[in-house]
């Protein structure tokens, strides 16, 4: 059975704090959303300075659309990997917020997520 968004992909003025996050450091958006769909196998900052770093030349978008995409597996919602990076490549700022409100949807604690390194 196909899973739901629980926002939408343009609900991001919703939440104004996590809105204003991403707008001004999405890296740190992203660093929190990777960890948590990683399963704290490796920490928010490493993936928000890899972010941070990819952002420089431009490609971060392709980094964001893959933890899109192990997002969009572990909840069974519908889609592909062509799509997850279309979103981020149009809408990365919008799909980051769609993200982040997800897991906070889904009883994660956004700010401290999994481990405290962050």
């Amino acid at each position: 059975m196909l899973g739901k968004w629980s926002v939408g992909l343009c609900d991001c003025f919703g939440d104004s704090g996590t809105c204003c996050l991403t707008c001004w450091c999405p890296c740190i958006t992203f660093g929190r959303i990777a960890e948590v769909v990683d399963g704290g196998s490796s920490s928010c900052c490493m993936h928000g300075t890899l972010y941070l770093l990819l952002g420089s030349v431009g490609w971060n978008w392709l980094y964001s659309c893959t933890k899109r995409s192990s997002m969009r597996a572990q909840y069974n919602f519908p889609g592909s990997p062509y799509m997850d990076c279309l979103v981020h490549l149009c809408c990365e700022r919008c799909a980051l917020c769609q993200e982040y409100k997800e897991l906070e949807n889904r009883g994660f604690n956004m700010s401290k997520g999994i481990s405290p390194s962050c």
